[in-house]
Order: structure tokens, then C-alpha cells, then sequence
């Protein structure tokens, strides 16, 4: 009886860490590489990402190597091009996009979208000597207007005066030199890098009048909701003690 009950304990026993084991082999990590917060952006979208010698930096960067900081992960950055980042977060190939991405309802079909962390403006950048004066003498007019590709300037304009008149580039500086070089006779884009761009480039003015106000957001899979609680909670913690105020004051002064 006692040898009987000795094996009924052991095979209890055995099939118990079985299942441990099993449990532990079959738990997901939160991110797609495990220890790992990935992050995609396009680092061409100053003070959010852009490279300081071979390192990307920025409001963006520096807000994603917080909230991987609260998680325990160590943030890697892929620069990429803008209008892949929400296939390569919905394939799984990034945890988040975050490149001073506005939140769309079309875009919220594709991805879930974190708390709002930052505001964005929409802005124009003309020549000092044109004679786009306001958004509606840019629309009402025959001008071609320069985008990022994939970017909601480029969505909103393209809705406003139709495919023809939109020419996409795959970078924001680039759509400012065609701009410079009379390829195009207007941007649209967001005003910080607008800003940037304006005084790294002779000849250029952003017009008084916004085009658009949006809200920004990191990008995750729609089925990584643990991942989407737990940047949540980091992003409200963060807000709550002032991290997230002062990386933004740091690249956006609010007196300057």
C-alpha cells in the first residue's frame, strides 16, 4: 500500500511540473522580442526623431526609452520608412510605432492607438515671395502641394485637392527641398520639423493660419492588449510625476 501510494504521489508530482513547465513554455512575452521594447519610426521628423551623429533622438525617443524603462525592457529603434510602420507593428515585426503618428479613425481599424502623449500642429511652408497667403488660396489655387508620404498632412491635403496636385516624398526634408528648388509650391507637415526646416533652409516662411490640430500616440498590435494596459500605465505615471512635460519642454521650449 505504501509503495502504491509513494508512485500515485510521484506521478502527481511529475505531471504538476509538467504543467508548470508547459505553462511557463507556452507564456507569451509581452513584446516581440523578449527583454526588448521595438520601436519604428522615421527619424527625418525633428525635435520627435531625428539623428544626432548615429544616434536617433528626440521627444519621441526619449518618451518610448521611459515607458520601456517602466516595463523593465530595453528600447531598440528601427528607422524606417513612415508609411510601413503600422504593417510592420500589425505583422508583428515592431511593439510600437511612434513617429509623432496622429490619431486617425482609419488608422484605429488597423491599430490600437496608447493615451495621448503630445499635441501636433499641421503646418505650411511656402516661399517668403508666394502668393499662397492662407489655406484657402492654397487649395482654391492650381499649386502642388509636398508631403511625407503616408503622413496625415498628406491624407488631409489629398482630400482636400485631390491626387493630382499631392507630390509624396519619403522624407519630410525632402518635400522641403523640392520646395526650395520650386518643384512644389507648398508643404504641409507638422510645425515643429516645419520650424526646424524653416531655419535650416534661406527663402522659406510658415503661414500664420494652422492647417490642422491633432493628437499624437504610439501605434501597437490590436492584439497585444496586455502590451497596450501596461504603456498605458506607464504613459499616465510618467505624466502624473512630469517626465513626459519635461522631454517636451526640453525640445520645445515653451518660452521659445
Amino acid at each position: 500500500m505504501k509503495k502504491l501510494f509513494t508512485k500515485i504521489v510521484s506521478v502527481a508530482l511529475i505531471a504538476s511540473m509538467m504543467g508548470a513547465l508547459a505553462s511557463c513554455a507556452t507564456k507569451k512575452s509581452l513584446t516581440v522580442n523578449k527583454g526588448k521594447l521595438v520601436m519604428a519610426t522615421n527619424a527625418y521628423f525633428p525635435p520627435y526623431e531625428y539623428y544626432e551623429g548615429t544616434k536617433i533622438v528626440g521627444i519621441d525617443a526619449e518618451i518610448a526609452e521611459a515607458v520601456a524603462k517602466k516595463l523593465g525592457l530595453e528600447l531598440e529603434i528601427q528607422d524606417v520608412e513612415f508609411d510601413s510602420i503600422i504593417a510592420g507593428v500589425q505583422s508583428n515585426k515592431y511593439d510600437i510605432g511612434m513617429a509623432g503618428m496622429t490619431v486617425t479613425e482609419e488608422r484605429k481599424q488597423a491599430v490600437n492607438f496608447s493615451s495621448t502623449y503630445a499635441t501636433g500642429i499641421q503646418a505650411i511652408i511656402v516661399a517668403e515671395d508666394s502668393p499662397i497667403t492662407d489655406i484657402d488660396t492654397m487649395i482654391g489655387g492650381d499649386y502642388k502641394v509636398g508631403v511625407q508620404t503616408g503622413t496625415t498632412g498628406d491624407i488631409y491635403i489629398t482630400d482636400e485637392v485631390g491626387d493630382e496636385r499631392v507630390v509624396r516624398f519619403s522624407k519630410g526634408n525632402d518635400a522641403v527641398l523640392a520646395l526650395s528648388t520650386g518643384k512644389v509650391d507648398a508643404v504641409v507637415i507638422d510645425n515643429e520639423p516645419a520650424k526646424s526646416f524653416v531655419a535650416a533652409n534661406e527663402g522659406l516662411k510658415i503661414l500664420e493660419t494652422p492647417y490642422a490640430v491633432e493628437d499624437y500616440a504610439m501605434c501597437i498590435n490590436k492584439n497585444n492588449t496586455e502590451l497596450l494596459n501596461e504603456i498605458n500605465k506607464a504613459l499616465a505615471e510618467l505624466t502624473e510625476d512630469g517626465t513626459i512635460a519635461a522631454i517636451i519642454e526640453k525640445y520645445i521650449p515653451s518660452n521659445g
